[in-house]
């Protein structure tokens, strides 16, 4: 017997998610059918994504969305073998059954130097997304200056590595001095901690007086207004999310 525990969504978030607006269930799972598989999630993402898609994506009850990377523990399906692992989008649970139609396998060959986690992260979803936004937006040039907010996070992180790959000058912002010190120990030329400069503007002009080329954007409000200003003519702005509204039950101005 196997039970699955899931944090499920008991009501639509109002502002910052609260615990009461999860629950903890248990449920027993049947046993497996011909073509079947029984999974154990190893990692799940909690991603900013979440927050505004779960309004429409999910109703109420529902088991919170999300990705894991998840191990095979019993098959009934000769395509998959127990121990193998793969990318599944079943959502904050512990176990699940599956048909394998929409499990997608980590590469056989995956070095054991590295943890799995990174299939939610560098080469998951945030990676995919750094990548396709800054190469096919942006476009960032060699000598070009580039700027990612909440450069920390899981994209951030990814855009200003490859841009300093493709030889332009990088700036980051994030909300604590550590941030602000890992920014620079992965190759950031420049970063700072918005939460503690009395200017954003100013913030902004002093990590490139020449202003930028182009710009990531993760956060929006009153960031994306004071960015908007130092850009660069023909500068590229991707649009990636706008995390500081995801909250808000007013909505912003500006």
């Amino acid at each position: 017997m196997v039970v699955s525990k899931s944090w499920t969504m008991v009501k639509h978030f109002e502002g910052v998610p609260k615990l009461e607006d999860f629950k903890l269930i248990e449920k027993e799972l049947p046993p497996l059918e011909d073509g079947e598989v029984l999974l154990e999630s190893v990692f799940w993402s909690v991603d900013p994504y979440m927050r505004p898609y779960s309004k429409t994506a999910l109703k109420e009850g529902d088991v919170m969305m999300g990705t894991q990377v998840a191990r095979v523990t019993e098959s009934k399906n000769p395509s998959f073998t127990v121990g193998d692992y793969y990318v599944a989008q079943s959502g904050w649970t512990t176990h699940f059954i599956s048909d394998g139609k929409k499990l997608r396998a980590l590469p056989s060959n995956w070095p054991e130097s590295l943890p799995r986690s990174l299939a939610l992260g560098a080469v998951g979803m945030p990676g995919v997304t750094a990548y396709i936004g800054l190469k096919q937006i942006c476009d960032p040039k060699p000598g070009e200056v580039l700027l990612v907010n909440s450069a920390a996070g899981a994209v951030g992180t990814i855009v200003g590595q490859i841009a300093k790959i493709k030889g332009c000058k990088v700036v980051g912002s994030a909300g604590s001095d550590d941030k602000v010190a890992y920014l620079k120990s992965i190759g950031f030329d420049e970063a700072f901690n918005y939460k503690t400069v009395g200017s954003l503007e100013e913030a902004l002009k002093k990590a490139s007086p020449e202003g930028y080329d182009c710009y990531f954007e993760h956060v929006g409000g009153k960031f994306a207004d004071a960015a908007h200003q130092q850009m660069k003519d023909f500068g590229r702005i991707a649009v990636c999310g706008c995390i500081s509204m995801y909250n808000d039950t007013i909505p912003q101005t500006g």
